[in-house]
């Protein structure tokens, strides 16, 4: 089934309703049922004088794409809005536009709730962990993935994440495993309290410490010593330490630490 042809614009669509007097407009979200199944999608009774046509590749961003198993004869239920076909006289309808939408006002109240979300692990690439969170592909940084060891056993296990960054424009979804684990534990992250870690990364900027399963900095102007060559040789990947609380950064999941105010 073709869509509209090239150039067919949302005035030719207002224009078609009006002359059918179709009560409806490009982007509504219309109920309908469904009485046919045809080869490449689905004949479906909207209250128009023509049926609205459903094709498969706008039953579902989870669907088989080869069949129709999520739908059935005579089911009710919500359709979006999509399209207009000249040749056929149809209007076109997609479940997978409404899901779409749905998804995002879903994420949009997370993210002002601030939630703390189980979601499942879809895989890794170089750059982190892909996700997906109400059927809208995620991602995880390596930077904000924590001490979490990225490994394909973990694929569709669920960890826990927090939204980081929202972009529906760009489809864009970034998520912290680190934000996620500063909230876990932020009863006990206080200010001024002393904390035991294991140092897991030296840099030239300071000490990765592994507290738990935080991992926390203490930067090299927070480090007892006289000049910046001594770091690697006073200390050693493993070695124990014992560090300040200085600052926690709930927004980005950061935990700063200083060996200089040791009491």
């Amino acid at each position: 089934m073709t869509k509209n042809n090239e150039g067919f614009t949302h005035r030719n669509f207002a224009a078609v309703l009006q002359k059918y007097k179709y009560d409806l407009n490009l982007g509504d979200i219309v109920a309908g049922t469904i009485f046919s199944f045809e080869l490449n999608g689905v004949l479906v009774d909207i209250g128009t004088p023509i049926s609205a046509y459903l094709p498969i590749q706008e039953v579902s961003s989870n669907q088989d794409l080869n069949n129709f198993t999520s739908l059935n004869i005579n089911d009710t239920r919500e359709f979006f809005l999509l399209d207009y076909n000249i040749q056929s006289k149809q209007l076109i309808l997609s479940i997978r536009r409404l899901e779409y939408i749905r998804a995002w006002k879903r994420i949009r109240q997370l993210l002002a709730e601030d939630s703390l979300l189980n979601v499942m692990i879809k895989g890794f690439n170089k750059g982190g962990m892909i996700i997906n969170l109400e059927g809208i592909s995620g991602f995880v940084p390596n930077s904000h993935l924590g001490n979490f060891q990225k490994s394909e056993q973990f694929n569709n296990k669920f960890i826990k994440l927090k939204l980081l960054n929202v972009e529906e424009k760009s489809n864009n979804l970034i998520l912290s495993h680190r934000r996620a684990l500063i909230s876990q534990a932020s009863s006990n992250l206080i200010v001024g309290n002393i904390i035991e870690g294991i140092i897991n990364q030296i840099t030239p900027y300071g000490l990765f410490i592994k507290v738990g399963n935080l991992k926390g900095l203490v930067h090299i102007s927070e480090i007892n010593i006289k000049e910046l060559e001594q770091i690697s040789s006073q200390f050693k990947i493993g070695d124990t330490i014992k560090a300040v609380i200085i600052h926690v950064d709930k927004k980005q999941g950061r935990l700063s630490l200083s060996m200089k105010h040791l009491r």
